[in-house]
């Protein structure tokens, strides 16, 4: 049976869009090439443990409907304020903290927030699609389609995508685990600056809350760049530069490196969405800034204007 939308591209603002589709009377489903739901809040299980190796936290901003989610995960304990400092690191170690706006966690990690979403949607994991056209899926009719994922990745689906290429720098999360905290009780999390190969180191035992002695490293895009197709490549120069800025005097006990070739649009559009007759885009890059929060206003937009029509 035909639905009304059909989002390919299970993170966070597909499943925004299609609860928003579902929850004004229409009927939607995702399509998702991974095996759950999680797009770029993915945790993955390392040693016995979810690690989160995707966004390293979210701001609420000043979406009044975004605040109302986030108020519900965090009465279900779903999501939890983590914190309003971070330090932030010289390239010569030098170390400032300042305070901002609080940052949010989940405990069971981020994939748990798009697992919420998920939740009364018709799903189709694992299975990846070959091509869209405006209302079908590999030639099938598929009502209102929306690519939820990155431009890049949706050009590749379709041919005459009707929207100006966008640029997109990669990542590479590495996870660092020692066999006990080596590191200040209060870091929090800490951008680096000047550093050729690490941008942002995350306590995730802190984050989640469990106390783990565990370190997600965010590399630079310079350092994803030259990695990318060796990403295992980067653990020692990510390694020795946060032994270096955090006087961690012992080597980690298990390392793991995850690469995100699309992790963060250069630039957002300005727009909170892309929409065309039949085949329409919904995303992080659809909005101000790049952000969790973007990404979920702009597949709850875009779902609300498909049910509206």
């Amino acid at each position: 049976m035909t639905v009304d939308v059909t989002v390919v591209g299970g993170g966070i603002s597909g499943f925004a869009c299609a609860r928003a589709v579902q929850d004004a009377g229409g009927t939607a489903r995702v399509i998702d090439r991974g095996r759950r739901p999680g797009g770029r809040l993915a945790s993955r299980t390392i040693d016995g443990r979810a690690v989160d190796l995707g966004a390293s936290y979210f701001v609420v901003g000043d979406d009044e409907r975004f605040a109302r989610v986030v108020a519900g995960w965090e009465t279900r304990g779903i999501a939890r304020p983590w914190t309003d400092t971070f330090s932030a690191f010289d390239a010569d170690g030098t170390e400032t903290r300042k305070s901002g706006r609080m940052r949010w966690a989940a405990p069971a990690g981020s994939r748990s927030l798009v697992l919420d979403l998920a939740d009364g949607v018709d799903v189709e994991s694992g299975r990846e699609v070959e091509r869209v056209a405006p209302y079908r899926v590999d030639g099938k009719d598929a009502g209102e389609v929306v690519l939820a994922m990155p431009e890049p990745q949706a050009r590749r689906l379709g041919h005459g995508i009707p929207v100006a290429p966008q640029d997109w720098e990669p990542v590479l999360a590495v996870v660092l685990r020692w066999e006990k905290r080596r590191w200040s009780a209060d870091l929090h999390g800490a951008f680096v600056n000047g550093d050729p190969d690490v941008a942002f180191i995350a306590d995730d035992g802190d984050r989640r809350g469990d106390g783990a002695p565990v370190l997600v490293v965010h590399t630079t895009g310079g350092a994803a760049r030259m990695y990318l197709d060796d990403p295992d490549a980067a653990v020692a120069p990510v390694v020795a530069a946060t032994r270096r800025l955090l006087r961690i005097d012992a080597e980690p006990v298990a390392t793991h490196a995850h690469r995100w070739t699309f992790a963060r649009p250069a630039r957002a559009t300005g727009e909170p969405f892309f929409r065309s007759p039949g085949l329409s885009l919904c995303g992080d890059a659809w909005g101000q800034s790049p952000a969790v929060r973007t990404a979920w206003a702009s597949g709850d937009a875009l779902g609300r204007a498909l049910a509206a029509s």
